[in-house]
C-alpha cells in the first residue's frame, strides 16, 4: 500500500525516498504527486525475474495508460522493459523519449488510420487488433506503406474477473476484442491469415483490472492455449506469442491480498509445456503490468483547507485537490488509505469524509475514513495513487494539474512540472466578433 521506502520518524513525520514529505511540500507545493524510484524498480525486476523462468523467456510490457511521461519511458528503456501504448499520443511520448519501437506494443480498441500508419512507420513490435474493421484497416495501411504488420488478435475469452464492472474486459459482451462465442474469433483468425500484409503472431486476452484472484489468469492462459491447439489441429497454424494481459491487483486496503505472480507464472509454465504440440516451439508469454508496477510507488499530497460539520454530525475535510487529480473514486468508487504528516502514527480518533475542491457533489476522495484529529493546513497523504491518477487527471474548473516528482536516496527529480494558468490557455484563441447577416 505504501512505497517501499516509506517510513515515519520519531517526530511522526513521513519520509519517502530518503526525503521528508514536508520538505518536498515546501519546495513544490500541493497538490503534489510523488513517485518512489526504488518501488518502481523492485516491481519491474519482480516481473522480469518471474517471466525469465519460462521457456522461452517471457516479456513484460508496461501498460503506459497507468502512467506515462518521457521520463517514465526513459526509465523503462533503461530497465529493458517493453511498453504497451494505446494511442498516438502515448506512442509519440515513448518515441520522443528514445524508446525502442521494437519493444512497443500498440493497443486500443479504436485506432485511426493515421495512428496505424504512425505505428507501422515507426516499426513497432506488435499491433493488437480489436475488430474486423481494424484488421482491414491495418491490412490496407500496411499495403500502402509496403510493409508487413506484426499482429496479435485480441480475444474475448468469456472470463468475468471479480472486479468493478467498469474495469472488467474479458466477458463475452465486452466492447473489446473478438469473442470466442458464435465463432467470431475463428472468423477473425481466418481473415488475418488470408491478409497478405498481416503477419498473425498470436493472441492477446486481457480480462480486467485490480484482480485479486490467481485463478482467472490461469484460466485465461488455458483458454488461449486451447484456441491455439484447435487451430494447429485444423490448419497447422501455431502462435509465436500468447499475451495474457495485465490486471494484477495491488493493496489499496489492508485486507487486499494481491495474487502471487511467481505462482501464476509457474502454473502457466506447466500449461505451456503440457499444451504445446511436440513438433512446435512453445509460444512466448507476454504480460502487461501497469498498476502493479506504479500504483504503490505513488502518493498524492494535499493541504487541508476546510473542515466543517454538517447537520446530522458528519464531518467533512476538504483539500486543495480532488477529482481533477484523482477521478477514480467518482468514476468507479475506488477506495484509498491516507495519513496526516506529523500525525502519521497517531491513533485515528476522528471519522471524516475527505472532499475535493471541484464543483461537483461527487468530488469525494474518501468516504467515512478514520484519521487522527484533523486541523486546517494539515498535510494529507493519500497512498497507492501512482496508477491512473495523473494519467486520468483533467483541467476541470480550469485547475492546473499537479507536478510529478520522483524521489530516490535523498534526491528529488521533477518529472512533470506543475501546470500554470498560462498552460491552461495556450491552445485557446481569442474572441473575434462575428458580423451576423440578418435573416
Amino acid at each position: 500500500m505504501t512505497p517501499d521506502t516509506y517510513r515515519v520518524d520519531e517526530s511522526h513525520q513521513m519520509w519517502i525516498g530518503g526525503l521528508r514529505v514536508r520538505d518536498l511540500v515546501a519546495k513544490y507545493g500541493t497538490p503534489l504527486y510523488l513517485l518512489d524510484y526504488a518501488t518502481i524498480i523492485a516491481r519491474i525486476q519482480h516481473y522480469q525475474q518471474a517471466l525469465s523462468t519460462l521457456n522461452p523467456p517471457g516479456q513484460a510490457f508496461y501498460a503506459g495508460k497507468a502512467f506515462l511521461s518521457e521520463a517514465m519511458a526513459g526509465l523503462l528503456e533503461e530497465q529493458q522493459m517493453g511498453l504497451d501504448v494505446v494511442s498516438g499520443g502515448e506512442l509519440y511520448t515513448a518515441l520522443r523519449a528514445g524508446f525502442s519501437p521494437a519493444h512497443i506494443m500498440f493497443h486500443g480498441n479504436v485506432k485511426t488510420r493515421s495512428e496505424i500508419a504512425y505505428a507501422l512507420k515507426a516499426r513497432v513490435g506488435y499491433l493488437v487488433c480489436d475488430s474486423f474493421e481494424e484488421l482491414d484497416r491495418i491490412e490496407s495501411e500496411a499495403a500502402r506503406l509496403g510493409v508487413t504488420a506484426p499482429v496479435l488478435l485480441r480475444i474475448t475469452p468469456g472470463i468475468e474477473a471479480h472486479t468493478h464492472e467498469f474495469i472488467r474486459t474479458g466477458q463475452f459482451d465486452s466492447k473489446f476484442g473478438f469473442g470466442l462465442a458464435e465463432g467470431i474469433a475463428d472468423r477473425a483468425i481466418t481473415q488475418a491469415l488470408e491478409h497478405r500484409h498481416v503477419q498473425l503472431l498470436g493472441f492477446h486476452a486481457h480480462i480486467g483490472s485490480q484482480i485479486l484472484d490467481e485463478a482467472p489468469f490461469i484460466h485465461n492462459a488455458q483458454t488461449l492455449l486451447d484456441l491455439s491447439r484447435q487451430w494447429y489441429q485444423s490448419r497447422g497454424w501455431w502462435p509465436e506469442v500468447l499475451n495474457i494481459g495485465g490486471g494484477f491487483g495491488i493493496r489499496y486496503q489492508p485486507q487486499d491480498r494481491p495474487p502471487q505472480l511467481d505462482a501464476v507464472v509457474q502454473q502457466i509454465s506447466h500449461l505451456i509445456a503440457k499444451g504445446t504440440p511436440s513438433t512446435m516451439n512453445p509460444p512466448r508469454v507476454f504480460m502487461e503490468p501497469g498498476r502493479s508496477i506504479i500504483a504503490e510507488a505513488g502518493v498524492t499530497v494535499y493541504q487541508v483547507l476546510v473542515k466543517k460539520q454538517v447537520p446530522g454530525g458528519k464531518w467533512y475535510v476538504a483539500v486543495d485537490g480532488g477529482m481533477g487529480d484523482n477521478i477514480r473514486p467518482a468514476l468507479y468508487q475506488a477506495e484509498y488509505q491516507a495519513a496526516i504528516d506529523s500525525k502519521a502514527d497517531w491513533l485515528p480518533t476522528q471519522r471524516v469524509t475527505v472532499a475535493g475542491r471541484y464543483c461537483e457533489t461527487g468530488d469525494v476522495l474518501m468516504r467515512e475514513i478514520n484519521l487522527p484529529p484533523v486541523a486546517i493546513n494539515d498535510t494529507l497523504v493519500v497512498f497507492a495513487t501512482g496508477a491512473y491518477n495523473y494519467s486520468m487527471a483533467s483541467n476541470y474548473n480550469r485547475v492546473p494539474r499537479p507536478p510529478v516528482v520522483l524521489v530516490d536516496q535523498g534526491q528529488d527529480h521533477l518529472w512533470i512540472a506543475r501546470e500554470s494558468y498560462e498552460d491552461l490557455v495556450h491552445a485557446d484563441r481569442p474572441w473575434t466578433p462575428v458580423a451576423w447577416e440578418p435573416r
